[in-house]
């Protein structure tokens, strides 16, 4: 297949969008760096904020080959270095590894509506970087202890089938619930790791705005991560599970923004959609109605959240037009 073929709608649609997302990295990058005084977080960010320079480089040069307009995406006006520190120690860190998360979901989708080598073989170098970079942050946090591991279970001795349908229930005739399985945990446990550090970054962002409608939607944003978050907690401690959840990191009082609010919104924008992919991927593997039924109200809940955003960044005037399909 030639390099040279022209580049499908799909493929300059995913270049745009991963792009923005790139480009807002990198200005978040930037920011935390400044503010970094431990050296290892610093230069573990620094060596990421290099790398990811470097492909945003290609990307562009890619999009200018087409004959296409490069996005503006997010410029060095988008970030703030002469603010206070807002994030403490370890929250940096906590922050990037979840952007990492939020990457290596879009760079799945984004391969997979790529036919031309050059294109394909660029999502794979990025999947190759977040996933080295994941990994090292995981190791960074643990290390730190500022980040739990999943509890401990029995090992299974044997395997069985299951053959009775009232598995998918959630409480039989005398009330009783089906004791969680250990994949189901596993989706519940990432649910609380992700709200507890949403939560926290909702709290940050509206402590830094001036824009009061930007302000009540951050706001709005933490009180929903606090729900899902308490209503999930409630689900394990029903089976006498405690989840071990450590805070990953702190806030300082600072109330000057280190980013725009168009950075800040576009960012939780994004982990809407994060959480929404999970949530519907993870439903599929849940088998106890109860539990499905739950996730339902929660991805509704973060939909109308993550829409009520977008609405929010079209009313400020902030929202790039994606390219549109020929008429």
């Amino acid at each position: 297949m030639s390099k040279t073929r022209k580049m499908s709608s799909a493929e300059i649609g995913a270049l745009w969008t991963t792009y923005h997302k790139k480009t807002m990295i990198l200005r978040i990058l930037e920011g935390l760096i400044e503010k970094s005084d431990e050296n290892e977080a610093r230069n573990l960010m620094s060596d990421l904020h290099r790398k990811l320079d470097k492909k945003v480089l290609e990307m562009k040069t890619m999009i200018e080959k087409e004959g296409a307009a490069v996005p503006v995406g997010f410029t060095s006006q988008d970030v703030h270095l002469d603010s206070p520190k807002l994030f403490d120690n370890g929250f940096d860190i906590m922050f990037c590894r979840v952007l990492k998360q939020i990457s290596m979901g879009m760079y799945v989708l984004h391969m997979t509506i790529s036919y031309r080598e050059d294109i394909i073989e660029y999502y794979r170098q990025l999947t190759d970087l977040t996933q080295t970079y994941y990994e090292k942050f995981t190791q960074y946090l643990l290390k730190k202890e500022l980040l739990s591991y999943p509890n401990y279970s029995t090992m299974p001795k044997s395997v069985g089938y299951i053959t009775d349908q009232s598995y998918t229930k959630g409480t039989n005739l005398f009330g009783e619930k089906r004791p969680l399985n250990t994949i189901e945990f596993g989706m519940m446990y990432h649910s609380i790791e992700t709200n507890i550090f949403g939560m926290q970054l909702m709290k940050a962002f509206a402590q830094c705005t001036k824009d009061e409608e930007v302000k009540k939607y951050f706001i709005s944003g933490h009180e929903l991560a606090k729900e899902i978050l308490k209503e999930t907690n409630e689900i394990l401690l029903a089976d006498d599970i405690q989840p071990p959840a450590a805070s990953g990191g702190t806030l300082t009082g600072s109330t000057a923004a280190p980013f725009s609010e168009y950075l800040m919104l576009y960012c939780t924008y994004l982990l809407g959609g994060f959480g929404l992919g999970g949530q519907g991927f993870s439903s599929v593997f849940i088998l106890r109605n109860d539990l499905r039924a739950k996730s339902a109200v929660f991805a509704k809940d973060t939909y109308e959240y993550t829409m009520a955003g977008a609405k929010l960044m079209m009313d400020k005037g902030w929202m790039e037009e994606p390219p549109g399909m020929d008429s």
